[in-house]
Protein backbone atom coordinates (compact mmCIF):
# COMPACT_ATOMS: atom_id res chain seq x y z
CA UNK A 1 0.00 0.00 0.00
CA UNK A 2 1.36 3.38 -0.68
CA UNK A 3 0.71 6.22 1.30
CA UNK A 4 1.83 9.71 0.90
CA UNK A 5 2.72 11.58 3.32
CA UNK A 6 3.07 15.36 3.17
CA UNK A 7 5.92 17.25 5.18
CA UNK A 8 6.02 20.29 5.76
CA UNK A 9 9.21 22.30 6.94
CA UNK A 10 8.43 25.53 8.90
CA UNK A 11 11.41 27.30 8.08
CA UNK A 12 11.45 29.46 4.95
CA UNK A 13 7.87 27.86 3.51
CA UNK A 14 9.36 24.95 2.39
CA UNK A 15 6.92 22.51 0.94
CA UNK A 16 7.83 18.21 -0.35
CA UNK A 17 5.92 15.43 -0.71
CA UNK A 18 7.57 11.69 0.59
CA UNK A 19 5.99 8.67 -0.54
CA UNK A 20 6.19 6.15 2.03
CA UNK A 21 6.28 2.20 0.94
CA UNK A 22 5.93 0.58 4.65
CA UNK A 23 9.40 0.46 4.93
CA UNK A 24 10.64 3.04 3.03
CA UNK A 25 10.81 7.03 2.38
CA UNK A 26 11.25 8.18 -1.77
CA UNK A 27 13.49 11.13 -1.28
CA UNK A 28 12.95 14.14 -3.99
CA UNK A 29 14.86 12.86 -7.26
CA UNK A 30 14.04 9.32 -7.32
CA UNK A 31 16.71 8.49 -4.17
CA UNK A 32 15.51 5.81 -1.52
CA UNK A 33 16.27 5.94 1.66
CA UNK A 34 14.82 3.31 4.49
CA UNK A 35 12.42 4.43 7.19
CA UNK A 36 12.87 3.52 10.92
CA UNK A 37 10.83 0.09 11.02
CA UNK A 38 12.85 -1.43 8.26
CA UNK A 39 16.62 -1.74 7.26
CA UNK A 40 19.10 0.19 8.90
CA UNK A 41 20.75 2.88 7.13
CA UNK A 42 24.09 1.12 6.97
CA UNK A 43 22.85 -1.25 4.56
CA UNK A 44 23.02 1.63 1.72
CA UNK A 45 25.62 1.47 -0.65
CA UNK A 46 28.53 4.02 0.29
CA UNK A 47 32.06 3.65 -1.15
CA UNK A 48 33.70 4.95 2.36
CA UNK A 49 36.64 2.09 3.68
CA UNK A 50 37.58 2.82 6.79
CA UNK A 51 41.51 2.79 7.22
CA UNK A 52 42.67 4.67 9.85
CA UNK A 53 43.50 2.84 13.27
CA UNK A 54 41.39 5.33 14.88
CA UNK A 55 38.45 4.60 13.40
CA UNK A 56 35.44 2.92 15.13
CA UNK A 57 33.88 -0.04 13.59
CA UNK A 58 30.52 -1.62 14.91
CA UNK A 59 30.36 -4.55 17.73
CA UNK A 60 33.46 -3.40 18.88
CA UNK A 61 31.88 -1.16 21.66
CA UNK A 62 28.74 0.01 23.71
CA UNK A 63 28.58 3.37 24.13
CA UNK A 64 29.49 6.70 22.04
CA UNK A 65 30.16 10.23 22.89
CA UNK A 66 28.78 12.16 20.14
CA UNK A 67 29.52 16.24 20.04
CA UNK A 68 25.77 17.13 19.19
CA UNK A 69 24.49 20.54 18.51
CA UNK A 70 21.02 19.73 17.61
CA UNK A 71 20.97 20.72 14.03
CA UNK A 72 19.83 18.19 11.41
CA UNK A 73 23.08 16.66 11.02
CA UNK A 74 23.78 15.86 14.26
CA UNK A 75 20.05 14.63 15.15
CA UNK A 76 20.05 12.43 12.00
CA UNK A 77 23.59 11.33 13.21
CA UNK A 78 22.07 10.34 16.49
CA UNK A 79 19.74 7.89 15.44
CA UNK A 80 22.05 6.52 12.40
CA UNK A 81 24.70 5.47 15.30
CA UNK A 82 22.05 3.69 17.00
CA UNK A 83 20.79 1.69 14.07
CA UNK A 84 23.97 1.35 12.50
CA UNK A 85 26.41 0.45 15.46
CA UNK A 86 23.89 -0.71 17.67
CA UNK A 87 25.29 1.30 20.98
CA UNK A 88 24.22 4.39 23.48
CA UNK A 89 24.41 7.69 22.85
CA UNK A 90 25.56 10.16 25.07
CA UNK A 91 25.36 13.68 23.54
CA UNK A 92 27.40 16.66 24.35
CA UNK A 93 26.61 20.32 23.81
CA UNK A 94 29.07 22.80 24.85
CA UNK A 95 27.99 25.98 24.77
CA UNK A 96 31.04 28.24 23.63
CA UNK A 97 28.65 31.74 22.60
CA UNK A 98 26.45 30.09 19.72
CA UNK A 99 23.85 32.88 20.41
CA UNK A 100 21.17 30.49 18.24
CA UNK A 101 20.95 27.68 20.36
CA UNK A 102 18.62 27.24 22.61
CA UNK A 103 20.53 25.00 24.92
CA UNK A 104 17.24 23.66 27.19
CA UNK A 105 15.45 22.48 23.93
CA UNK A 106 18.72 20.88 22.45
CA UNK A 107 18.95 18.70 25.74
CA UNK A 108 15.20 17.91 25.38
CA UNK A 109 15.44 17.04 21.60
CA UNK A 110 18.43 14.47 21.88
CA UNK A 111 16.85 12.84 24.82
CA UNK A 112 13.61 12.50 22.66
CA UNK A 113 15.47 10.93 19.43
CA UNK A 114 16.88 8.11 22.13
CA UNK A 115 19.99 9.68 23.70
CA UNK A 116 21.01 8.01 27.15
CA UNK A 117 22.05 10.81 28.65
CA UNK A 118 22.48 14.39 27.70
CA UNK A 119 25.69 16.61 28.59
CA UNK A 120 25.47 20.68 28.18
CA UNK A 121 28.59 22.56 29.30
CA UNK A 122 29.29 26.07 29.62
CA UNK A 123 32.88 26.98 28.54
CA UNK A 124 32.13 30.28 27.45
CA UNK A 125 34.78 32.15 29.95
CA UNK A 126 37.12 29.40 29.71
CA UNK A 127 36.97 29.96 26.04
CA UNK A 128 37.63 33.33 26.49
CA UNK A 129 39.77 33.03 28.75
CA UNK A 130 42.40 30.47 27.85
CA UNK A 131 41.95 30.85 23.87
CA UNK A 132 40.76 34.12 23.04
CA UNK A 133 42.88 35.79 24.74
CA UNK A 134 45.64 34.53 23.15
CA UNK A 135 44.07 35.37 19.69
CA UNK A 136 44.03 38.69 20.64
CA UNK A 137 47.83 38.74 21.84
CA UNK A 138 48.60 37.38 18.47
CA UNK A 139 46.64 39.54 16.36
CA UNK A 140 44.84 36.25 15.24
CA UNK A 141 44.13 36.53 10.99
CA UNK A 142 44.04 33.97 8.32
CA UNK A 143 44.53 34.79 4.73
CA UNK A 144 43.50 38.24 5.45
CA UNK A 145 40.66 38.78 7.60
CA UNK A 146 39.62 35.24 9.07
CA UNK A 147 39.67 35.46 13.16
CA UNK A 148 39.82 31.81 13.48
CA UNK A 149 36.55 31.44 15.20
CA UNK A 150 36.01 27.99 14.42
CA UNK A 151 39.71 26.57 14.25
CA UNK A 152 39.79 28.06 18.31
CA UNK A 153 36.15 26.56 18.76
CA UNK A 154 37.70 23.06 17.68
CA UNK A 155 40.09 23.55 20.60
CA UNK A 156 38.14 23.49 23.72
CA UNK A 157 35.42 21.46 22.28
CA UNK A 158 38.14 18.49 21.29
CA UNK A 159 39.27 19.14 25.10
CA UNK A 160 36.09 18.79 26.51
CA UNK A 161 35.30 15.56 24.31
CA UNK A 162 37.86 13.59 25.43
CA UNK A 163 37.32 14.73 29.55
CA UNK A 164 33.34 14.08 29.08
CA UNK A 165 34.17 10.39 27.11
CA UNK A 166 36.20 9.42 30.21
CA UNK A 167 34.14 10.71 32.59
CA UNK A 168 30.99 8.49 31.12
CA UNK A 169 33.19 4.83 30.09
CA UNK A 170 32.77 6.62 26.36
CA UNK A 171 35.58 4.77 24.14
CA UNK A 172 34.41 6.23 20.69
CA UNK A 173 33.98 10.07 20.38
CA UNK A 174 31.52 11.05 16.95
CA UNK A 175 31.30 14.21 15.08
CA UNK A 176 29.52 16.14 12.64
CA UNK A 177 32.62 17.47 10.19
CA UNK A 178 32.62 16.13 6.22
CA UNK A 179 35.32 14.33 4.28
CA UNK A 180 36.30 17.65 2.44
CA UNK A 181 36.61 20.42 5.65
CA UNK A 182 39.40 20.95 7.78
CA UNK A 183 37.03 19.90 11.10
CA UNK A 184 37.54 16.43 10.35
CA UNK A 185 41.33 17.17 10.79
CA UNK A 186 41.04 19.48 14.21
CA UNK A 187 38.94 16.99 15.85
CA UNK A 188 40.67 13.72 14.80
CA UNK A 189 43.52 14.85 15.56
CA UNK A 190 43.52 16.52 19.29
CA UNK A 191 41.04 14.03 20.62
CA UNK A 192 43.64 11.43 19.38
CA UNK A 193 46.52 13.03 20.82
CA UNK A 194 45.13 13.99 24.06
CA UNK A 195 44.08 10.19 24.19
CA UNK A 196 44.98 7.84 21.39
CA UNK A 197 43.03 4.76 23.11
CA UNK A 198 39.98 6.80 21.75
CA UNK A 199 38.12 5.95 18.33
CA UNK A 200 36.24 8.24 16.12
CA UNK A 201 32.93 7.83 14.17
CA UNK A 202 32.38 10.28 11.37
CA UNK A 203 29.01 9.58 10.11
CA UNK A 204 29.20 12.61 7.39
CA UNK A 205 31.89 10.87 5.94
CA UNK A 206 30.21 6.86 6.07
CA UNK A 207 27.35 7.92 4.65
CA UNK A 208 26.35 8.76 0.92
CA UNK A 209 23.28 11.14 1.99
CA UNK A 210 22.78 14.77 1.05
CA UNK A 211 21.11 17.81 1.82
CA UNK A 212 17.74 16.35 0.47
CA UNK A 213 18.51 12.95 1.99
CA UNK A 214 19.28 13.79 5.27
CA UNK A 215 15.69 15.48 5.17
CA UNK A 216 13.77 12.72 4.24
CA UNK A 217 15.58 10.28 6.75
CA UNK A 218 14.72 12.52 9.22
CA UNK A 219 11.03 13.06 8.55
CA UNK A 220 10.81 9.25 7.95
CA UNK A 221 12.51 8.52 11.41
CA UNK A 222 10.38 11.31 13.25
CA UNK A 223 13.17 13.82 13.36
CA UNK A 224 11.94 17.41 13.89
CA UNK A 225 13.05 19.19 10.91
CA UNK A 226 13.43 22.78 10.54
CA UNK A 227 15.87 23.24 7.67
CA UNK A 228 14.96 23.82 4.17
CA UNK A 229 16.39 23.90 0.98
CA UNK A 230 15.71 27.10 -0.02
CA UNK A 231 18.32 28.08 2.80
CA UNK A 232 21.47 26.96 1.43
CA UNK A 233 23.94 28.13 3.88
CA UNK A 234 25.90 26.27 6.51
CA UNK A 235 26.95 28.02 9.54
CA UNK A 236 29.31 27.65 12.69
CA UNK A 237 28.79 30.27 15.21
CA UNK A 238 30.40 30.64 18.40
CA UNK A 239 31.34 33.93 20.35
CA UNK A 240 34.16 35.04 18.33
CA UNK A 241 32.49 34.51 15.05
CA UNK A 242 30.15 33.06 12.75
CA UNK A 243 31.08 32.03 8.99
CA UNK A 244 29.16 30.92 6.70
CA UNK A 245 29.33 28.90 3.48
CA UNK A 246 27.50 27.09 1.10
CA UNK A 247 24.77 28.64 -1.95
CA UNK A 248 26.45 31.30 -3.85
CA UNK A 249 28.80 31.89 -1.66
CA UNK A 250 30.95 28.83 -2.97
CA UNK A 251 31.11 30.39 -6.88
CA UNK A 252 33.52 33.22 -6.53
CA UNK A 253 31.55 34.87 -9.91
CA UNK A 254 28.78 35.39 -7.66
CA UNK A 255 28.11 38.46 -5.13
CA UNK A 256 26.90 37.01 -1.64
CA UNK A 257 23.53 38.05 -1.16
CA UNK A 258 24.43 39.63 2.46
CA UNK A 259 21.19 40.25 3.51
CA UNK A 260 20.19 36.69 3.58
CA UNK A 261 23.41 35.42 4.84
CA UNK A 262 24.43 38.18 7.94
CA UNK A 263 23.29 36.45 11.30
CA UNK A 264 25.12 39.21 13.29
CA UNK A 265 26.10 41.95 11.73
CA UNK A 266 23.65 44.74 9.56
CA UNK A 267 24.18 45.11 6.34
CA UNK A 268 25.87 48.35 5.38
CA UNK A 269 22.41 49.91 4.04
CA UNK A 270 21.13 49.30 7.32
CA UNK A 271 24.03 50.88 9.83
CA UNK A 272 23.45 53.92 11.07
CA UNK A 273 24.36 57.25 9.95
CA UNK A 274 26.64 58.29 13.46
CA UNK A 275 29.54 56.76 14.20
CA UNK A 276 30.51 55.28 17.67
CA UNK A 277 33.43 55.73 19.81
CA UNK A 278 34.35 53.22 22.28
CA UNK A 279 37.44 52.97 24.81
CA UNK A 280 39.22 50.04 25.20
CA UNK A 281 41.48 49.53 28.10
CA UNK A 282 44.69 46.38 27.65
CA UNK A 283 46.53 45.08 30.09
CA UNK A 284 49.59 43.12 29.01
CA UNK A 285 47.81 42.46 25.61
CA UNK A 286 44.81 41.46 26.94
CA UNK A 287 41.30 43.75 27.06
CA UNK A 288 40.52 44.78 30.36
CA UNK A 289 37.87 47.60 30.23
CA UNK A 290 36.10 49.40 27.98
CA UNK A 291 35.28 53.19 28.49
CA UNK A 292 36.82 52.92 31.32
CA UNK A 293 34.85 50.31 33.48
CA UNK A 294 36.52 47.34 33.95
CA UNK A 295 34.90 44.27 31.98
CA UNK A 296 35.46 40.59 31.99
CA UNK A 297 36.90 39.63 28.67
CA UNK A 298 33.78 37.44 27.94
CA UNK A 299 31.87 40.58 28.78
CA UNK A 300 34.36 43.04 26.51
CA UNK A 301 34.01 40.64 23.59
CA UNK A 302 29.70 40.51 24.06
CA UNK A 303 29.95 44.35 24.01
CA UNK A 304 32.04 44.79 21.48
CA UNK A 305 30.18 41.80 19.22
CA UNK A 306 26.64 43.97 19.60
CA UNK A 307 27.74 47.68 19.06
CA UNK A 308 30.78 46.14 15.87
CA UNK A 309 27.18 44.38 14.57
CA UNK A 310 24.95 47.61 14.85
CA UNK A 311 27.28 49.32 12.77
CA UNK A 312 28.47 46.38 9.99
CA UNK A 313 31.92 45.68 11.21
CA UNK A 314 33.74 42.91 10.80
CA UNK A 315 31.91 41.21 7.61
CA UNK A 316 34.55 39.81 5.34
CA UNK A 317 34.50 37.49 2.04
CA UNK A 318 37.36 35.61 1.29
CA UNK A 319 39.33 33.19 -0.35
CA UNK A 320 40.32 30.38 1.73
CA UNK A 321 42.68 27.66 1.68
CA UNK A 322 41.49 24.29 3.29
CA UNK A 323 44.41 21.66 4.59
CA UNK A 324 43.02 19.17 2.15
CA UNK A 325 43.93 21.66 -0.96
CA UNK A 326 40.66 22.77 -1.67
CA UNK A 327 39.95 26.28 -2.53
CA UNK A 328 36.90 27.91 -0.80
CA UNK A 329 35.12 31.48 -0.38
CA UNK A 330 33.52 31.97 2.96
CA UNK A 331 31.52 35.17 4.82
CA UNK A 332 33.20 35.83 7.98
CA UNK A 333 31.27 38.11 10.66
CA UNK A 334 33.83 38.46 13.48
CA UNK A 335 32.81 42.13 15.14
CA UNK A 336 34.34 41.60 18.37
CA UNK A 337 37.64 40.09 16.81
CA UNK A 338 37.40 43.07 14.43
CA UNK A 339 37.50 45.88 16.94
CA UNK A 340 39.54 43.90 19.58
CA UNK A 341 42.99 42.82 17.24
CA UNK A 342 42.39 46.14 15.29
CA UNK A 343 42.83 48.14 18.63
CA UNK A 344 45.37 45.62 19.74
CA UNK A 345 47.62 45.62 16.61
CA UNK A 346 47.45 49.65 17.09
CA UNK A 347 48.55 49.57 20.81
CA UNK A 348 51.28 47.07 19.83
CA UNK A 349 52.72 48.93 17.47
CA UNK A 350 53.23 51.93 19.71
CA UNK A 351 55.29 50.55 21.98
CA UNK A 352 57.51 48.43 20.20
CA UNK A 353 60.26 48.82 17.75
CA UNK A 354 60.73 48.53 14.48
CA UNK A 355 62.52 45.30 14.69
CA UNK A 356 59.86 43.78 17.37
CA UNK A 357 56.62 44.82 15.39
CA UNK A 358 58.78 43.18 11.75
CA UNK A 359 59.22 39.83 13.97
CA UNK A 360 55.87 40.03 15.93
CA UNK A 361 53.87 40.21 12.48
CA UNK A 362 56.16 36.78 11.20
CA UNK A 363 55.47 35.58 14.39
CA UNK A 364 51.65 35.93 14.26
CA UNK A 365 51.17 34.78 10.64
CA UNK A 366 52.73 31.44 11.88
CA UNK A 367 50.89 31.10 14.95
CA UNK A 368 47.13 31.65 12.90
CA UNK A 369 48.48 29.28 10.31
CA UNK A 370 49.35 26.54 12.99
CA UNK A 371 45.75 27.23 14.83
CA UNK A 372 44.31 27.41 11.59
CA UNK A 373 45.83 23.80 10.55
CA UNK A 374 44.92 21.85 13.72
CA UNK A 375 48.35 21.83 15.45
CA UNK A 376 47.59 23.40 18.63
CA UNK A 377 49.77 20.85 20.77
CA UNK A 378 52.76 21.47 18.19
CA UNK A 379 55.50 22.08 20.49
CA UNK A 380 56.40 24.88 18.04
CA UNK A 381 53.13 26.66 18.72
CA UNK A 382 54.18 26.22 22.56
CA UNK A 383 57.26 28.83 21.56
CA UNK A 384 55.99 31.08 19.44
CA UNK A 385 52.96 31.43 22.00
CA UNK A 386 55.80 32.18 24.51
CA UNK A 387 57.20 35.09 22.46
CA UNK A 388 53.85 36.47 22.06
CA UNK A 389 52.98 36.58 25.72
CA UNK A 390 56.82 37.85 26.21
CA UNK A 391 56.32 40.64 23.63
CA UNK A 392 52.58 41.95 24.68
CA UNK A 393 53.56 42.45 28.36
CA UNK A 394 54.38 46.43 28.06
CA UNK A 395 51.17 46.63 25.55
CA UNK A 396 49.22 48.02 28.23
CA UNK A 397 47.23 51.15 27.22
CA UNK A 398 43.92 52.62 25.96
CA UNK A 399 42.94 52.72 22.61
CA UNK A 400 39.82 54.79 21.04
CA UNK A 401 38.30 53.02 18.41
CA UNK A 402 35.76 54.69 15.90
CA UNK A 403 32.57 52.10 14.38
CA UNK A 404 31.10 53.68 11.49
CA UNK A 405 29.87 52.05 8.12
CA UNK A 406 31.57 48.53 8.29
CA UNK A 407 35.20 50.23 9.94
CA UNK A 408 36.58 50.14 12.72
CA UNK A 409 39.02 52.68 12.88
CA UNK A 410 41.64 53.86 15.94
CA UNK A 411 41.72 57.36 16.53
CA UNK A 412 44.15 57.65 19.16
CA UNK A 413 45.84 55.84 21.86
CA UNK A 414 47.88 56.24 25.07
CA UNK A 415 50.77 53.80 27.14
CA UNK A 416 52.75 54.14 29.93
CA UNK A 417 54.97 52.54 27.55
CA UNK A 418 54.58 54.33 24.29
CA UNK A 419 58.11 55.04 22.08
CA UNK A 420 56.22 58.02 20.41
CA UNK A 421 58.51 60.81 21.83
CA UNK A 422 57.06 64.35 20.70
CA UNK A 423 60.01 66.23 21.55
CA UNK A 424 61.85 64.08 18.51
CA UNK A 425 59.20 64.13 16.30
CA UNK A 426 57.35 67.31 16.10
CA UNK A 427 57.69 69.26 12.77
CA UNK A 428 58.19 72.60 14.79
CA UNK A 429 61.61 74.02 15.97
CA UNK A 430 63.37 71.71 18.26
CA UNK A 431 66.64 70.90 19.97
CA UNK A 432 66.00 67.25 20.79
CA UNK A 433 66.87 66.09 17.04
CA UNK A 434 70.35 66.69 16.20
CA UNK A 435 69.64 68.07 12.25
CA UNK A 436 73.26 68.33 11.60
CA UNK A 437 73.72 65.02 12.10
CA UNK A 438 70.99 63.67 9.19
CA UNK A 439 73.52 64.44 5.97
CA UNK A 440 76.03 62.29 7.48
CA UNK A 441 73.84 59.05 8.36
CA UNK A 442 72.18 60.05 4.70
CA UNK A 443 76.11 59.62 2.95
CA UNK A 444 76.61 55.86 5.57
CA UNK A 445 72.84 54.64 4.57
CA UNK A 446 72.82 54.95 0.91
CA UNK A 447 76.44 53.35 0.88
CA UNK A 448 75.74 49.73 -0.16
CA UNK A 449 72.68 50.99 -2.53
CA UNK A 450 75.15 53.59 -4.28
CA UNK A 451 77.79 50.69 -4.70
CA UNK A 452 75.48 48.14 -6.51
CA UNK A 453 74.53 50.49 -8.65
CA UNK A 454 77.77 51.45 -9.91
CA UNK A 455 78.36 47.98 -10.86
CA UNK A 456 75.46 46.53 -12.04
CA UNK A 457 72.56 48.70 -13.40
CA UNK A 458 68.85 46.37 -13.76
CA UNK A 459 67.46 47.42 -17.65
CA UNK A 460 63.75 47.51 -17.76
CA UNK A 461 63.69 46.77 -20.96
Amino acid sequence: MLISVVAFAIKEGMFRIYHLNQNRALAPRGRIYYHKKGPTMNKEVTNYKKVASHEAHPNTFSRCLLLYSGGLDTSVMLKWIQETYHCEIITLTIDIGQTADDLTAIEAKAKKLGAKKTITYDAKKEFAEKFLSHAIKANADYQGGYALSTPLGRIIISELAVKFAKENNCHVIAHGATGKGNDQVRFESYITTLDPSLKIIAPVREWSMGREAEIAYAIAHDIPVVQTLDSPYSKDENMWGITSEGGEIEHPSLIPKTHAILSWCNPLDKTPQDATRIVIGFKNGVPVSIDGKPQSLTGIIETCNTIGATHGVGVVTLIEDRLVGLKVRGVYENPAATILITAHKKLEQLVSTRVENELKGLMDTKWAYMVYAAQWHEPTLHHISAYIDDHNKKVTGEVTVELHKGHANVVSLTSPHSLFDHSLATFDTSEAFNQNASAGFIEIYTLAQKTAYGVFTYDDN
